[in-house]
């Protein structure tokens, strides 16, 4: 079936556009190099980063957070060009990817990127000046066209059904994941996630179970503890598919994947094996209990305290934002077991049992109270306050079996949790896309289809675009992490594009639906509510970028 534009020339297509790509990344790199030079000058003293200078010049260094992201964002984006190449897989579609992803970036990296609606990181910021020229110029000039955008969206149409637009670059296995979780996720979630949604009700346990037997809550519990022993690689795939369904039942797998870390890295072997077989079967579900009302991101500073009995410990304090809190078996808490400290030294790290709650008793364990916060968004699991008054915990259940533990125990976690968190983005992005592309081939204006329309067909196609540099830059950093290399900086990199990639998309396939998407019996308004969490939760986007910036100056 043809389209307007689909048949349109291949020279939509920049010729040698693997050379000019190739020779951009070395330009882009080098403006790297000089504006991290700056940056750091403006926050050295006597040879260390200062904390008071860093944050005096903060919009410089998240400036600098940004372009690292960008730059390794076209690393990894050519690298996927180049990998797909060699498998024989580099058709139209993905030529058009990697020509207006450059094109875009490299324009971005010019004249401004955004970090949000109304921050803009300048090259300026970091003292940096980059005239373009060679492949970035011609790139810039000729990459991001309107006539390569409509060829993108003509082939997008022609290939519509299809989940993602482009190929993959994953292995065969990974791609048997995806399309076992696509199947699913387009069988029992997307149908009725709209309904949960509006009725802001709990995700039904039916689908916990069928989820269970599918594995997720063990994906990457190894097989001794009764895990499939899989990649992180794969936990990418599964969260992504199953978040373009619903970004509840794509998170559901995020509390067993944060228990089990922690397990896997700091519990005895006792804990080990009284834990991990029943988090990888779904006999037990976690929650995780770390934020409080007054510290939000500066965890280092919470007041909760533990305090030791003849027979375990007792807990008193407050939590806040957390998910899936009523229903769960066990919580990984996070309380200050040294009363004398007031930063990370003092904390502790518990596997704290509770009773599963019900509708007319949700935390009916001694010692324990909540209530539910109302959000706009990210239901499915419910968010609450907690509040605990003497809670007793189990003297063998202090993780590892030593307190002070907690806040290094935590941060191991950090880089699966955000991979996760960019997997989760990309399948919400993907949802909007695909919502925001069917809206636009069936809805007629002025006798013609919206997606006719220049204008909305390049919303479409950027989407699409800025998708496949997010997925790949996430793919990286599990891949990173699947071959022990340190990938803090990538996964960071990854959440933190990810998360703005799933806001602009959602926010403009609401666009598209023009007064409809106001409308709540539309799909996309709740897209619209589940992405905007993404910006905020697992380390706020400038908190983000403050970590970023750490890294790439110390």
């Amino acid at each position: 079936m043809a389209h307007d534009g689909a048949d349109m020339p291949m020279t939509a297509i920049l010729s040698d556009l693997g050379a000019l790509t190739g020779a951009a990344l070395p330009q882009v790199e080098a403006v790297l190099a000089d504006a991290t030079a700056n940056v750091r000058a403006m926050v050295d003293r006597d040879g260390k980063v200062s904390g008071a200078a860093l944050e005096a010049n903060q919009f410089a260094a998240h400036a600098l957070s940004w372009l690292a992201t960008y730059v390794e964002s076209l690393r990894q984006l050519n690298a996927w060009a180049d990998r797909i190449a060699g498998e024989g897989a580099f058709g139209e579609m993905e030529q058009l990817i990697l020509q207006i992803g450059f094109g875009e970036y490299l324009a971005q990296i010019a004249g401004g990127i955004p970090m949000s609606q109304g921050e803009v990181a300048r090259l300026s910021d970091m003292a940096v000046a980059w005239a373009p020229d060679g492949a970035s110029a011609t790139l810039i000039a000729q990459g991001n066209t309107p006539a390569a955008r409509a060829r993108l969206v003509a082939l997008m149409r022609d290939n519509h059904g299809r989940a993602t637009f482009g190929a993959s670059g994953l292995d065969d296995e990974l791609e048997m994941i995806r399309d076992q979780f696509r199947r699913y996720a387009d069988e029992r979630v997307v149908p009725n996630a709209h309904d949960w949604h509006l009725k802001d009700e709990l995700i039904p346990m039916e689908v916990i179970r069928e989820l269970a037997e599918l594995g997720v809550f063990g994906l990457t519990i190894p097989e001794q503890f009764g895990g499939l022993g899989l990649s992180k690689a794969s936990m990418v795939v599964v969260s992504e598919e199953l978040s373009r369904g619903y970004i509840g039942v794509g998170s559901l797998g995020t509390r067993s994947e944060i228990a089990a870390e922690l397990i896997l890295c700091g519990g005895t072997p006792e804990q080990k094996e009284q834990w991990l077989p029943k988090l990888a079967s779904g006999e037990i579900l976690p929650t995780a209990v770390f934020t409080e009302p007054n510290t939000g991101s500066d965890l280092g500073s919470l007041r909760t305290r533990a305090v030791r009995t003849e027979d375990g410990w007792e807990i008193t304090g407050n939590k806040t934002w957390i998910t899936h809190a009523a229903r769960t078996h066990v919580m990984t808490l996070l309380a200050r077991t040294d009363p004398a400290t007031t930063d990370y030294r003092g904390l502790s790290m518990f596997l704290a049992e509770k009773a599963p709650g019900t509708a007319d008793a949700p935390f009916p364990t001694p010692g324990m109270t909540g209530g539910e916060i109302e959000v706009l968004g990210y239901r499915g699991m419910k968010e609450y306050e907690l509040g605990f008054d003497g809670f007793k915990v189990k003297a063998e259940n202090l993780l590892g079996g030593q307190p002070g533990q907690g806040f290094k125990q935590l941060m191991q976690t950090f880089e699966s949790a955000r991979i996760q968190t960019a997997a989760r983005a990309i399948g919400v992005a993907q949802s909007a896309l695909e919502v925001g592309m069917k809206y636009a081939e069936d809805r007629k204006q002025f006798g013609k289809s919206l997606i006719e329309f220049p204008r909305v067909a390049g919303k479409l196609a950027m989407m699409a675009v800025e998708i496949m540099i997010a997925r790949q830059l996430t793919y990286h950093s599990a891949w990173q992490k699947d071959h022990d290399k340190r990938c803090d900086l990538e996964a960071g990199m990854a959440k933190l594009l990810g998360a703005r990639v799933a806001w602009a998309a959602a926010d403009n396939a609401l666009q598209i639906h023009g007064g409809n998407g106001f409308a709540l019996e539309y799909q996309i308004s709740r897209i619209l509510c589940d992405a905007r969490i993404l910006n905020i939760f697992e380390g706020a986007a400038e908190i983000q970028a403050q970590v970023i910036a750490r890294r790439l100056l110390d």
